[in-house]
C-alpha cells in the first residue's frame, strides 16, 4: 500500500470522493502542513496553525496509479483560487499535494504542466506540490462525515 496526501479546501468532500475510487483501501480526514503538533479543528479554523485540512489517501498501486489520484484532485475542485474552494476562505483551505517522495512530485507537477499546456482552466492552478511534513487524523466526528451527513459539502 502507498499513501498520498491532498487538501482541496473542506476534507468532507475530498474524504467522500476519493473513498469512492476503485483502489483506494482507506481515507482519514486530518490536518498536514503546519507548524504545531496535534492541532485542534478550532485552531486549524482560527488559521495560526499553518495547516491544511488534508486527507489521507492510503491506496493500492497496482489497481490506482497515484497519477490517477492526482488527476481526480484537480477534477474534484478548482485549483485555480487560492486558500479558498466554494464558501471556505482561508490558508486552511489551500490547494495542494503534500508529495512524500521525489516520484509523487514528478508526478503531480507533470499532471499540472500538461493542464496547463492544455488550458483546461482558465486561470493558472494555484496548487501547492510540497514536501509531506505531517498529517494529524482530525477528531472523530470529521471522519466518513459525507456518510453520516449527505449534501453537507459543496464538492
Amino acid at each position: 500500500m502507498q499513501k498520498g496526501y491532498f487538501a482541496a479546501g473542506c476534507f468532507w468532500g475530498v474524504e467522500g470522493r476519493f473513498k469512492e475510487i476503485e483502489g483506494v483501501v482507506d481515507t482519514t480526514s486530518g490536518y498536514g502542513g503546519g507548524h504545531m503538533e496535534n492541532p485542534t479543528y478550532e485552531q486549524v479554523c482560527d488559521g495560526v496553525t499553518g495547516h491544511a485540512e488534508i486527507v489521507e489517501v492510503v491506496f493500492d498501486p497496482k489497481i490506482v496509479s497515484f497519477e490517477a489520484l492526482v488527476r481526480e484532485f484537480f477534477a474534484l475542485h478548482d485549483p485555480t483560487t487560492k486558500n479558498r474552494q466554494g464558501p471556505d476562505v482561508g490558508t486552511q483551505y489551500r490547494s495542494g499535494v503534500f508529495v512524500v517522495d521525489d516520484e509523487q512530485k514528478r508526478i503531480s507537477e507533470s499532471v499540472i504542466r500538461e493542464l496547463t499546456e492544455k488550458k483546461v482552466f482558465s486561470k493558472p492552478i494555484v496548487s501547492e506540490v510540497t514536501p509531506f511534513t505531517n498529517f494529524y487524523a482530525a477528531e472523530e466526528y470529521h471522519q466518513d462525515y459525507l456518510d453520516k451527513h449527505p449534501g453537507m459539502c459543496h464538492i
